[in-house]
C-alpha cells in the first residue's frame, strides 16, 4: 500500500470514529429558505455520441491540452455557436 493510500485510509478511519458533536460548524453560515430557492446544481445537457472527422493537427492540439480534451472541444464549439447566434440578431 502506498504512503498516500495509507494516509487516506487512516484519515477515513479517524473520521469514521468521530462523533457528530465533535464537528465544528462555527465557520458555516446558517441557511435560510432563500438558500434553497437558488439553483445549486445545473445538470449537464444530454450529449450525443457521433463520429467526427477532424484534421490531425487540430486533434493533436486538443489532446495535448490533457485530460478532458473532448469536453474542451465541445466547449469551443459551444462558444462558437453562441457567438454566431448573437451575430445573426
Amino acid at each position: 500500500m502506498s504512503a498516500k493510500r495509507k494516509s487516506i485510509s487512516s484519515d477515513l478511519k479517524r473520521l469514521d470514529k468521530m462523533k457528530d458533536t465533535d464537528i465544528d460548524y462555527s465557520d458555516i453560515p446558517a441557511l435560510d429558505k432563500s438558500f434553497f430557492k437558488k439553483e445549486l446544481v445545473k445538470l449537464p445537457q444530454k450529449k450525443d455520441s457521433i463520429t467526427l472527422r477532424i484534421d490531425h493537427d487540430v486533434l493533436e492540439f486538443f489532446k495535448h491540452q490533457g485530460r478532458g480534451y473532448q469536453t474542451l472541444i465541445n466547449a469551443v464549439l459551444k462558444t462558437y455557436v453562441q457567438a454566431r447566434k448573437h451575430q445573426k440578431r
